[in-house]
């Protein structure tokens, strides 16, 4: 999918802009001339840190080699280090995860898994992985009910963060929703908070 690819990169581009800092020496320098397109600089400050187990240094070490910038493209290379710092919790990681089997990117194409890892970083806020497990949740993709109530709450979340895509989806499926579903997805939307569980199913809106 397109847009995933794209936001891979929007991620990769706004990278220092979304740190948090480190305690470790050297990822700020890393991430800085990662930024000022210096890759071979970056790339000898974060490997040290990413092997360490740094989960932002690992994350940023994995864009390099998704972009191919500062090393040779390497997708499965890109996988493993997201993979490293998604299970610690990055939830740009965990994106990046859940869009390479959503594609099929070097991993057979499995949009169960994808489903699992947007799953845990739109339960951290990631807006992003929000809209596109909205997208599976409307158009059971990966095993998942249709539930327009859900993929409502999901895209509404989004869009309260900015994302534009799931402003649009969540005013296209209202099309399809009764004004019982709408006021549960506004309550569920309204109900959950960063870090909580979202919910898998929804009251009125399977199907639809």
């Amino acid at each position: 999918m397109k847009k995933l690819e794209r936001t891979i990169v929007a991620i990769a581009t706004a990278l220092v802009l979304t740190l948090h800092g480190s305690a470790l020496a050297g990822f700020v320098e890393g991430a800085t001339a990662y930024n000022n397109r210096n890759y071979a600089v970056a790339y000898k400050e974060i490997l040290p840190l990413a092997k360490g187990g740094n989960a932002d240094a690992q994350h940023l070490l994995g864009l390099m080699y998704y972009m191919g910038r500062g090393v040779k493209q390497d997708y499965k290379q890109a996988l493993a280090w997201h993979r490293k710092a998604g299970l610690q919790g990055k939830a740009d990681a965990q994106y990046v995860v859940g869009a390479m089997y959503y594609t099929g990117n070097a991993v057979i194409q499995d949009h169960r898994q994808a489903v699992h890892w947007f799953r845990m970083a739109a339960e951290q806020g990631h807006a992003q992985a929000q809209q596109v497990l909205g997208l599976m949740y409307r158009y059971r993709i990966g095993g998942m009910p249709q539930d327009n109530v859900i993929a409502y709450m999901l895209w509404n979340l989004a869009a309260a963060s900015g994302n534009v895509n799931a402003a649009e989806q969540r005013g296209a499926v209202i099309k399809h929703m009764t004004e019982e579903q709408i006021e549960e997805g506004q309550a569920l939307s309204a109900a959950w908070k960063p870090g909580k569980p979202l919910p898998r199913s929804s009251r009125t809106g399977a199907g639809g």
